[in-house]
């Protein structure tokens, strides 16, 4: 087996992202949803602590649906055809990423809410 430099590995690593982002429309969503989120951070001007919850609530979430794309395209491709089990794991592995979406949504309203609503 030919050895990776790390420049190769990190290569792959972006490349393996940028296939994701292409062909996945969840991650697509997620990713303009963390967008709009940075950009009412500036906005709003929120304090630094508040910053770190939502780094940690947008990583979260991210990496649990590149998690998905990536167990769901290994699940597609060690049980091409339907298969119920391979379908509980797809499904569980989208329970995740949804999990992961309503902890971030909760963090999301704890930190915006008074921004909208003063004295909330």
């Amino acid at each position: 087996m030919k050895r990776r430099t790390f420049l190769n590995s990190l290569l792959a690593s972006f490349s393996g992202l940028k296939s994701a982002v292409r062909s996945e429309i969840n991650l697509k969503f997620h990713l303009i949803a963390a967008g709009l989120v940075v950009i009412a951070g500036m906005y709003f001007n929120i304090q630094r602590s508040d910053w770190l919850w939502l780094i940690v609530a947008i990583s979260v979430v991210l990496i649990a649906e590149y998690l998905n794309t990536a167990i769901e395209r290994l699940t597609d491709l060690v049980s091409p055809k339907f298969d119920p089990k391979a379908g509980d794991v797809k499904d569980i592995a989208a329970g995740a990423v949804l999990l992961a979406s309503f902890a971030a949504i909760v963090i999301g309203v704890i930190i915006f809410l008074p921004h909208f609503f003063p004295g909330s």
